[in-house]
């Protein structure tokens, strides 16, 4: 068990370098440093900390958050998003980049996968044909190293994909028994990025759609409004943001306009 002190210090650590709050997560931060400590042979537990202050970007760091991060998502969740998405954002953006036929779309934390490669069927299905005169390609980030090596596999069991029509299921993998392999063809779409969303955006082009889903359950509210002007900051004009459907944001702390539900826009 963690003394208040070691703690305390972990809470500090991860909320300055990836504005996560777990003050009030201490059995879990317990169980799982303790079996990350147990796996990984570390002798202390200061050692550890000591090893990832000194060094972020190290394997340490890289360990602790991949240790304290949840990672639940499922193919097609909150299905209503993505029915949005093809109902009523892809046929406003082809008309709006007819010329450039390029589209900068982002899934901001996409876990083990199935967000980006959920995405990524609906706006191939979308397009059809006309797909590779596109530039569709999705970014797709997540903070925990873990989770992408698992979504840049894309390797899932049969009950995962099992929310998913079967003629996406035909067109997009590739089945091998229990296990369904995402085809090549499909991830070309996607392009896989460590990112940890408190660091400055790099991102030479900006975003006409951004998922940022069920992921600032984890910030206080000034982490996450700071983290809200950045992204509007890198949306084109007309852009979507989607948040959690459980999410909500204060309208008057905002820019985006509230479309609907868990639904934002930048003016055009």
């Amino acid at each position: 068990m963690l003394t208040d002190a070691q703690f305390d210090r972990v809470v500090r650590y991860v909320k300055i370098h990836y504005g996560i709050d777990l003050s009030q997560k201490r059995i879990l931060v317990n169980g799982r440093l303790e079996t990350h400590f147990l796996h990984n042979g570390y002798d202390s537990f200061e050692e550890f900390m000591s090893k990832a202050e000194m060094d972020f970007q190290g394997a340490e760091s890289k360990g602790l958050i991949d240790a304290l991060t949840t990672n639940h998502t499922y193919f097609l969740r909150e299905q209503a998003h993505f029915e949005y998405l093809r109902q009523v954002i892809l046929p406003y953006l082809k008309v709006k980049e007819e010329k450039t036929r390029d589209l900068g779309i982002w899934s901001a934390a996409s876990s083990t996968g199935e967000e980006p490669y959920t995405l990524a069927m609906v706006v191939s299905d979308f397009f059809g044909l006309e797909a590779a005169n596109w530039d569709t390609r999705i970014l797709a980030t997540d903070i925990s190293t873990r989770v992408l090596e698992h979504a840049v596999k894309g390797v899932y069991l049969k009950e995962q994909i099992d929310p998913l029509p079967e003629i996406w299921k035909r067109r997009y993998f590739i089945n091998h028994g229990e296990e369904y392999a995402v085809r090549d063809e499909l991830k070309k779409q996607l392009i896989f990025r460590r990112f940890n969303l408190m660091d400055e955006f790099p991102f030479k082009r900006k975003f006409h759609v951004v998922f940022l889903r069920n992921v600032m359950i984890y910030f206080n509210d000034d982490v996450k409004y700071r983290l809200i002007d950045k992204i509007y900051r890198f949306m084109e004009p007309g852009g979507y943001l989607i948040i959690g459907a459980t999410e909500s944001l204060d309208k008057n702390r905002i820019q985006f306009q509230y479309v609907q539900p868990s639904i934002y826009r930048k003016k055009e």
